[in-house]
């Protein structure tokens, strides 16, 4: 009988309702309307008009002691002519009318307006090019993965020949070679807290390598599929991997447990990145959208789908509480903790596999096709265009641009390439703001927004 009523509310009662509002607005303008009733009677007794056509009332906050005469004048409008005014000298002292005490109207200051800017726009910071310096073959595969040693005296990277090797960063000379993976190495992290070095792999397996005996000590199991990426958590012991069975995996550094299996995305999870502020986890996927975790509870906090194709990277900004998504159709700009969009960088349409930003708001994206583009981060000025030169000898569709990292001083660029090779660049010592001049005009969007 009271199916079709189920979750329903009952229906309104007119008298109720029309009593509650009633009582409402009584409790709500009671003291008030009885307050104009009374001025009302005042304003009769002293001759005063009781409707002001002229303007607002000006009411002055006096106490009730100084007489009825008083109160006439505290709703008094501010219309009203002089001639009108009650002339006594005593009352018009004791409640200050702006305009009435001298006689004539007097520069009110309280009420100064303060001239407002015309809105600008931020002129982009100048940064110098970056120009090739070292190029670096010794991989027999494509080169996948790259990271730097917190101390910055050696780099390492891994490729599709399985083997990881350290380089050193001065000087370009490989110092090791490392091997155990089964299949292409995709992902690499270097601890700041331990001699160790972290690997991950298209063979599901997830390796930490003792770098003062360079052998694997630990093994994490439990991906499906092949492993992508990876990132270390920078105050707690805590590993993060993602990869192709679409979920990001915490790992206990010593225990080797698996701690979350963060589950939500529906295709390939392609980058994470760690920050020890919320979110402490942050992963992009090949189903379009980025996800921000709650690494204690182990669940989403929130899915920013502005994105409309896969996001194969993110990148944290080293001192701005923010983060930056490259996907083929945007590179888009978000703000922690909440994940609040802050712009389109537009204009390097191709499949951005990287994202890596400096200190010095310098950022860089790498495409598939070869092609690197340096953007200021905080404007979104694209100041540099650069296409990677392949190595003599390999076909020019292997130009592509698989991983890139910034070295900690922020002055060279490390990238790892389709052509086997691995290229460092570096800023122009001779470039200034006369040999390279900002030539930027925003689009119609940036200078609506300012």
């Amino acid at each position: 009988m009271f199916l079709s009523e189920e979750g329903g509310l009952p229906p309104l009662d007119p008298k109720a309702v029309s009593a509650w509002r009633s009582s409402k607005a009584k409790d709500t303008y009671g003291p008030i309307v009885e307050l104009v009733t009374k001025q009302q009677e005042i304003a009769r007794k002293t001759g005063l008009p009781t409707n002001y056509p002229g303007g607002p009332l000006a009411l002055t906050n006096k106490s009730e002691q100084d007489g009825e005469a008083t109160q006439s004048l505290a709703l008094m409008p501010s219309g009203t002519p002089s001639h009108q005014l009650p002339q006594t000298s005593a009352n018009i002292s004791a409640v200050g009318i702006p305009g009435y005490a001298t006689g004539g109207p007097t520069n009110n200051t309280t009420q100064s307006l303060v001239t407002r800017k015309a809105p600008t726009m931020p002129k982009p910071q100048w940064h110098p090019p970056w120009k090739l310096c070292r190029v670096i073959s010794g991989h027999i595969g494509w080169v996948r993965c790259v990271a730097v040693d917190p101390t910055n005296e050696w780099f390492c990277t891994g490729s599709a020949d399985r083997v990881i090797k350290i380089w050193d960063l001065a000087s370009g000379k490989l110092k090791l070679s490392l091997t155990g993976h089964v299949s292409t190495v995709r992902a690499l992290q270097v601890s700041p807290r331990h001699p160790y070095l972290f690997s991950a792999g298209e063979d599901r397996q997830v390796k930490c390598w003792d770098l003062e005996y360079n052998k694997v000590i630990r093994h994490y199991h439990g991906h499906l599929s092949a492993v992508y990426s990876m990132a270390l958590h920078p105050t707690i012991d805590v590993l993060v991997t993602c990869g192709r069975d679409s979920t990001a995996r915490v790992w206990d550094m010593r225990t080797k447990a698996n701690i979350h299996t963060l589950t939500g995305h529906t295709n390939t999870v392609a980058s994470v990145v760690c920050q020890a502020a919320e979110p402490q986890i942050i992963t992009s996927s090949h189903d379009s959208t980025i996800r921000l975790w709650d690494l204690a509870a182990g669940k989403s906090m929130a899915t920013l789908t502005n994105h409309k194709k896969s996001v194969r990277a993110v990148a944290m900004h080293p001192n701005l509480y923010m983060f930056a998504s490259a996907s083929p159709d945007n590179i888009k700009q978000w703000k922690c903790p909440e994940g609040k969009f802050i712009q389109n960088l537009s204009g390097h349409n191709a499949i951005l596999n990287c994202l890596a930003i400096n200190a010095d708001n310098v950022m860089v994206s790498g495409a598939d096709n070869g092609s690197i583009h340096f953007w200021d981060f905080k404007t979104g000025y694209n100041f540099q265009r650069t296409q990677a030169p392949v190595q003599p000898g390999s076909m020019d569709s292997e130009a592509g641009v698989f991983a890139m990292t910034f070295d900690h001083s922020g002055s060279r660029l490390i990238t790892a390439e389709a052509d086997k090779t691995i290229k460092i660049y570096k800023e122009d010592d001779e470039a200034n703001e006369e040999t390279h001049p900002i030539n930027w005009k925003p689009d119609l969007l940036k200078r609506r927004r300012y």
